[in-house]
């Protein structure tokens, strides 16, 4: 027995359900779990009533052979009890794989996705357990129906011996829950789960913030109507890339997709109801009347309509896996009153089922009955009611069931939309000159030359000249500038540029001396890089005083200017290296698409808590926003829930593989009856995507971690799933866009400064910024600077390390084969010293084989590396971003505002800290400046000696080279670098020595 005692045992404990299935026909269930393993078989207590329950309650099984477990699996099925008649319905299941069962201690909440028995159950919710090895476990024993000793895994299934089954395994739930109460100490990894929390009264489920390692479910992963994500971990860290297998278009990824409207997503069932109008309706007192449709606890109802025009025109989705009634009822109300004047219902076995591309159903006319059942005086109401899928043309402007509890105002935040950058330009302003410049009444009564500057503004855009020099072919009041200002404007053209001439009569002070206004929708545009033809413009002397701005001019001073819209130039809104598209702005220089990008937006899981909510806890609307050239893509909100999901696809034109995608997740602010106009979304992840790492015609599938750096520290928020296709129709076309210029020919015949493109980009994010948030519903200002990267010129120590590792890693394959060639030249390693020289010299006697035989060695080792290569798109790397070692003060640094906000002691420490990495900095760029100052000495004769000997071994080395073949030359250089040890000297060489005694500059700074 007490051998018996000190094996590893099987402890499966079941945590807790999220969101069962009702099966008691009255909303809710009684949900129990059974676990088999190995032919042993337990059962939790029952929670009555309870979608959500919690059971914390530990199941003990033997195990024969612990080396076997990892060939084992652990059945696990939930069922709901029947009191009436002794029976259950089954509520879903998990099949758990033996490899995934850990160590005691090392145990965490594994959340799995409740799987279908059949093709036909109705299944939906998640399973959490923690399945470990343990020594200190005891099997509790009962008695069985035969009165024999034994353990309650030996209980028979029979029907008959059902209810005293349901008693033992109550009463073994009593005590092994006793037993939990005791001794339950709360395993908390900081990486992967979250704490639980536990109220008084009603216990919440606890909520998981990792995916499980793998696990194999049923078929081989969950069912398309359960919707759940077969999670297959391709690493163990908490950060890394996943790959899941959900159900695409209703099937498996094993099976062949076929390119279809919604084939990368899994198919979501919907009960649409469409309410038109109504007629004739009878006891009535007047107002205004609206339409209610009621399909068991859920309630929509229709804007207000006048009984004259009573007209509403809306549609009404219920998702599937919410519908609690058999029955859907329309009823036709006066407002703000709860008697109904009409009232017709439908039976949801009698719906039809639609699938596009086939037409809309059309509505019909249905009579209705009154309060008091009549069909005579109920009047007609036109309706319309189908099954669908969230392809249907209908799901985006629906109104849904799981927004039932968001407020009038807050229904249109919650559906998904399209949006569409506003076509940006360039707008090129060149002031040249400007003459007979009058001056204002402060600047003429001033003793002082004039300093004259243009200022030109643009919307919130102002830039400003130089001050005119003075000039002695020129007088005071004719300035000279010839400046280029650049400016981005945006189609519609509705700004105006506004040209005022300043002079500066103190520091920080200008006095306007004449304006002239232009309206941008008037400027010449251009497509390449000739010139347009400047133009002379009045300046208005008179803008202070409109009466005399109406006065015949018959003198007015003039300004030169030339003004073009540059078409031919892609304008930057995001950084270059996250850039999505490189198009020019004008549509003419376009060339045709190569491919096409395909996107499921699946869902996501685990995500953290972004706001409380009054008796909920915890909670999040989540939307995901996706961005890829000018076409800007918005899911709808999935109101309170941590894993939501949202199965919508959207495509987009692709002009150039090289280009990135990016898709953010936020929580919508926006629904809340309490949130005010300057209410903010909520930051969650984001996730890049890189076209060309991805393979033609592949569906990529994966849970991509959504991590966010806080001032404490790198977080996991969640992880979003997607389904990602790039499918191109002739790869010689795309093939043919690796060997093109990346941005259009203007940016290269006309290039603009690094500055300007930083002030530029900046300019063009605020005016997509603000055009966006003029749509319906707005897409905020936060969300598009979060998906344009606005803050990534800020600077940062954590990214100034983790650059500075980049630039490591590239240099240390130059460090490896330095080292190699030096260990080969001083025969360290006699064998490849031996190898290499033998290479030298047939390379010395046959050259022509050098560039042949270094470029079938590259493309060997391509081929070579092909089995090596990446199986999954890149992802974020927290290792290679240095946010898991960084040091908290760099954090706080980094998300400090600008200007600081910190006191003056920590900024203190943080500029000595700066000083002391610029001074490292500063003695390397030192170092490679003297360099290369010894180089320019050869010839500068700034040391004689050493100029003069260089020139006669110039001299020297030509009559060499003149006599003696080339090749001998480096043969005789290379045997000579190659010599033995035995012949070498530990000093340096002549060369080396002469380079190092050359002067530099330095000695002449202070």
């Amino acid at each position: 027995m007490n051998n018996n005692n000190n094996k590893e045992k099987l402890v499966v404990e079941v945590v807790g359900a999220h969101n069962l299935m009702p099966k008691d026909g009255e909303g809710s269930s009684s949900a129990f779990v059974e676990v088999e393993f190995e032919n042993q078989r337990q059962r939790t207590h029952v929670k009555y009533r309870d979608l959500n329950p919690v059971w914390n309650q530990k199941l003990v099984f033997h195990v024969n052979d612990v080396t076997d477990l990892p060939y084992r699996t652990i059945e696990v099925n939930v069922f709901n009890e029947k009191r009436s008649n002794n029976s259950r319905n089954f509520l879903g299941k998990v099949r758990v794989s033996g490899s995934t069962i850990a160590k005691q201690g090392e145990e965490i909440p594994q959340l799995f996705t409740l799987d279908k028995r059949s093709l036909f159950s109705h299944v939906r919710g998640e399973l959490s357990l923690k399945i470990y090895l343990s020594t200190r476990e005891q099997i509790k024993e009962v008695v069985n129906a035969n009165g024999n000793g034994g353990s309650n895994s030996n209980i028979s299934s029979s029907k008959k011996n059902k209810k005293l089954q349901q008693q033992q395994g109550a009463s073994v739930a009593v005590q092994q829950l006793q037993n939990v109460k005791e001794n339950n100490v709360n395993h908390q990894n900081h990486h992967n789960t979250k704490p639980v929390e536990q109220e008084q009264g009603d216990i919440k489920p606890v909520v998981i913030t990792t995916v499980p390692a793998p696990v194999s479910g049923a078929g081989g992963g969950t069912a398309g109507g359960g919707g759940g994500f077969g999670v297959y971990s391709n690493g163990s860290t908490e950060f890394s890339l996943k790959e899941t297998n959900p159900h695409l278009g209703g099937g498996s990824l094993s099976k062949d997709k076929a390119s279809s409207t919604y084939d990368l997503v899994e198919q979501m069932q919907y009960l649409y109801v469409k309410v038109v109008k109504a007629r004739e309706i009878s006891g009535y007192a007047g107002g205004e009347v609206v339409a209610e449709v009621k399909l068991g606890n859920y309630r929509g109802i229709t804007k207000r309509a006048g009984l004259n025009n009573a007209e509403w025109d809306q549609v009404f989705a219920y998702s599937k896996d919410c519908i609690q009634s058999s029955v859907v009822e329309i009823f036709v109300k006066e407002r703000e009153k709860d008697d109904f004047l009409g009232r017709v219902w439908f039976d949801l076995n009698e719906v039809p089922k639609r699938a596009p591309p086939d037409s809309q159903l059309a509505p019909q006319w249905y009579r209705m009955e009154d309060k008091k059942g009549e069909r005579a005086k109920g009047g007609e109401v036109m309706a319309a009611i189908w099954w669908g899928t969230q392809a249907d043309e209908a799901f985006a402007e629906a109104w849904h069931s799981k927004a039932a509890n968001v407020h009038f105002d807050g229904l249109c935040s919650i559906k998904s939309k399209v949006y569409l950058s506003p076509k940006l330009w360039y707008l090129r302003f060149t002031v040249i000159e400007a003459q007979d410049v009058v001056l204002g009444e402060k600047g003429s009564s001033m003793m002082r030359y004039p300093e004259l500057l243009a200022k030109v503004q643009v919307g919130n855009q102002v830039l400003r000249t130089r001050i005119a020099p003075a000039s002695a072919n020129r007088s005071l009041n004719n300035p000279y500038w010839n400046e280029d200002l650049i400016f981005v404007v945006a189609e519609p053209f509705e700004d105006y540029v506004l040209v005022s001439l300043e002079d500066r009569i103190a520091p920080n002070r200008e006095e306007v001396v004449g304006r002239v206004l232009l309206p941008v929708a008037t400027i010449e545009r251009r497509l390449d890089d000739k010139p347009v033809a400047s133009r002379w413009f009045n300046l208005d002397l008179h803008f202070n005083n409109p009466n005399e701005s109406n006065a015949v001019v018959r003198f007015a001073s003039r300004i030169h200017i030339r003004a073009s819209l540059d078409g031919g130039y892609h304008v930057l809104d995001e950084a270059t290296m996250y850039s999505s598209d490189v198009r020019p702005t004008e549509k003419q220089l376009w060339k045709p698409h190569i491919g096409v990008l395909e996107m499921g937006i699946l869902g996501a899981s685990n995500l953290m808590p972004m706001k409380i909510k009054e008796g909920k806890g915890g909670s999040v609307d989540a939307y995901c926003v996706a961005k890829y050239g000018q076409k800007w893509v918005r899911t709808r909100t999935v109101v309170d829930n941590l894993s939501p999901k949202w199965n919508e696809q959207y495509t987009w034109e692709v002009f150039d593989p090289c280009t990135v995608i990016t898709i953010g997740v936020f929580d919508n602010s926006r629904i809340d009856k309490n949130a005010s106009n300057g209410t903010r979304d909520s930051r969650i992840g984001k996730v890049r995507i890189r076209l060309s790492t991805l393979q033609s015609d592949k569906v990529y599938t994966h849970s991509y971690p959504l991590l966010m750096l806080h001032s404490s520290g790198v977080k996991k928020m969640g992880e979003l799933h997607l389904a990602v296709r790039f499918s191109c129709a002739n790869m010689l076309n795309v093939l043919h866009m690796y060997t093109m210029p990346l941005l259009p020919k203007m940016h290269y015949v006309q290039p603009l400064y690094v500055t300007q493109l930083d002030s530029l980009r900046y300019q063009a994010m605020n005016v997509v910024a603000s055009r966006l948030n003029r749509a319906e519903p707005p897409l905020g200002r936060e969300v598009v600077e979060y998906m344009l990267d606005h803050d990534s010129h800020m600077w940062s120590m954590r990214k100034s390390r983790a650059n500075f590792f980049r630039l490591t890693n590239v240099l240390a394959w130059f460090v490896a084969m330095s080292r190699l060639i030096d260990a080969i030249s001083n025969w360290h390693k006699p064998v490849f010293s031996t190898l290499f020289l033998t290479v030298f010299v047939v390379a010395v006697l046959v050259p022509e084989l050098i560039i042949p035989s270094v470029l079938v060695s590259l493309a060997i080792a391509g081929i070579w590396r092909y089995r090596y290569r990446p199986r999954h798109p890149p992802h974020m790397d927290t290792r290679l971003s240095y946010a898991e070692s960084v040091h908290p003060d760099e954090l706080d640094e980094e998300f400090d505002s600008f200007p600081t906000s910190r006191s003056t002691e920590i900024v203190r420490m943080r500029y000595d800290r700066l000083r002391s990495v610029a001074g490292k900095i500063q003695t390397v760029v030192g170092d490679m400046a003297r360099q290369g100052e010894r180089v320019h000495a050869l010839l500068s004769w700034r040391d004689p000696r050493a100029t003069f000997l260089f020139v006669v071994c110039c001299f020297m080395a030509a009559l060499v080279f003149y006599v003696v073949p080339f090749r001998w030359v480096v043969g005789v250089s290379g045997l000579y670098f190659l010599r033995p040890p035995r012949f070498r000297n530990k000093l340096p060489s002549s060369a080396v020595s002469f380079f190092k005694r050359l002067p530099s500059r330095a000695d002449s700074m202070l």
